[in-house]
């Protein structure tokens, strides 16, 4: 059986966190039903200093959740159409997440959050069963490539060119 993640894990910083959670199971309860996928696609997103993070502009009603204690959920809607999962990392006060780009069966955000029926109700929660939304172990762990991050072209130069997307090997 696997071990579902400790907040203690979700206080290490994305920059640590985004490559291991390659191979980890992001798990969903859907009315009686359990989905456990594996992450395969991850990005980060770090501090008021990254100009591709939504937190660059500072604390707003909307990042206000990148800014607590690390083991929540940031659930925003992307072009008004796709919910993207984001994992709230590190310390309260340092806004930071890791991105869930891609799971087995389903490469792209929003492909992932509609197949598992994640959208904006499920900000601001706790990574726990209770939640119905929660990451496990999974026992393992992925190799993969770094790459610069995808859609930010409204970025500086120097943070386009960050290898902060991580991706597993196929």
């Amino acid at each position: 059986m696997a071990k579902v993640l400790t907040s203690a894990f979700y206080s290490n910083s994305a920059i640590e966190l985004a490559p291991i959670l390659l191979g980890k199971l992001l798990c969903r309860k859907i009315n009686n039903n359990t989905l456990k996928l594996r992450i395969t696609e991850t990005e980060i997103y770090f501090g008021e200093n990254d100009t591709a993070c939504h937190a660059s502009k500072g604390r707003t009603k909307r990042t206000q959740v990148m800014y607590e204690q690390g083991g929540v959920t940031y659930v925003y809607l992307c072009y008004g159409i796709h919910n993207m999962l984001n994992i709230v990392t590190g310390a309260q006060d340092h806004p930071q997440a890791v991105l869930i780009r891609g799971v087995e069966k389903y490469n792209g955000p929003g492909k992932l959050t509609k197949a598992l029926e994640i959208d904006r109700s499920l900000n601001n929660k706790s990574l726990t069963k209770e939640s119905g939304l929660w990451l496990e172990d999974g026992g393992k762990m992925l190799e993969y490539t770094a790459t610069p991050r995808l859609g930010i072209k409204y970025a500086s130069i120097e943070d386009q060119n960050k290898l902060w997307r991580f991706a597993a090997k196929k």
